[in-house]
């Protein structure tokens, strides 16, 4: 296969650079976009400043990527709260919601006509990161799994509409072990203590033990790649078998 050029949005965080190392081993060119603080801690060099919130920073981020990509992960976003939606404030329902659900719309509308120009015969290939919180909700997470089940239904509308030269696909993880329950690659000092119980998660979980970035980046690459040219529109499920739809 020939070297492919790949976007990773969020490639800062723990999960991105997991991915990043693994797509470089395989003589992939990799565009990292994350927050500037994301970049900066993680010693990226090369890495392109976005801020999914901002309309402009995204439009600006995508100008500097070239004319066609062959793949785009969509690694962004977070939540740092865990509170009943009765007690939730507006102000930080809607930054979820932009965060996470419109952040999402902005970056896969400027990447799409890009993917839809992807070289060496393969067509584009665009990965939603969404979360097992879409459709296996739990107390706490309201806005959250309201922004990522909104993701998964953008993914298939995306499926649809960017045929037959885009393939749109998501990988809904359980709860991974980064910064992300530690207040957040690039939003945080990264080592908080985590906002949710990982014992109690481990026991609940079949195969007994948090997931870690790699195993979340193995389905994302097969996604990728030709292995998976004939999905489109679908959703894997990564949970260690704590979530079965």
């Amino acid at each position: 296969m020939s070297a492919r050029r790949i976007a990773l949005l969020g490639g800062a965080g723990g999960i991105g650079r997991v991915l990043a190392a693994e797509l470089l081993a395989a003589g992939d060119e990799v565009l990292t976009l994350d927050l500037l603080a994301s970049l900066e801690r993680h010693g990226i060099s090369g890495g392109v400043e976005i801020d999914v919130t901002d309309e402009a920073s995204v439009d600006r981020a995508f100008s500097k990527l070239g004319t066609a990509l062959d793949g785009f992960v969509n690694l962004a976003g977070y939540n740092t709260e865990l509170t009943p939606l009765g007690e939730m404030d507006p102000g930080y329902f809607d930054e979820i919601i932009s965060a996470n659900l419109r952040g999402a719309f902005l970056a896969a509308r400027a990447a799409a006509p890009l993917l839809a120009r992807a070289e060496g015969g393969e067509l584009g290939s665009m990965i939603m990161i969404t979360s097992g919180l879409a459709s296996h909700v739990r107390p706490g997470y309201g806005a959250y799994s309201a922004s990522k089940a909104a993701v998964i239904a953008m993914t298939k509308t995306l499926a649809l509409e960017l045929a037959p030269k885009v393939r749109v696909n998501a990988v809904a993880p359980g709860l991974v072990d980064t910064a992300f329950l530690r207040g957040g690659t690039g939003r945080s000092a990264e080592d908080a203590e985590s906002i949710v119980n990982l014992d109690s998660y481990k026991a609940i979980t079949p195969l007994d033990r948090i997931a870690q970035p790699a195993d979340i980046t193995g389905p994302i690459r097969f996604l990728l790649g030709p292995d998976s040219s004939f999905m489109s529109g679908q959703v894997l499920w990564v949970n260690g078998g704590g979530y079965m739809p």
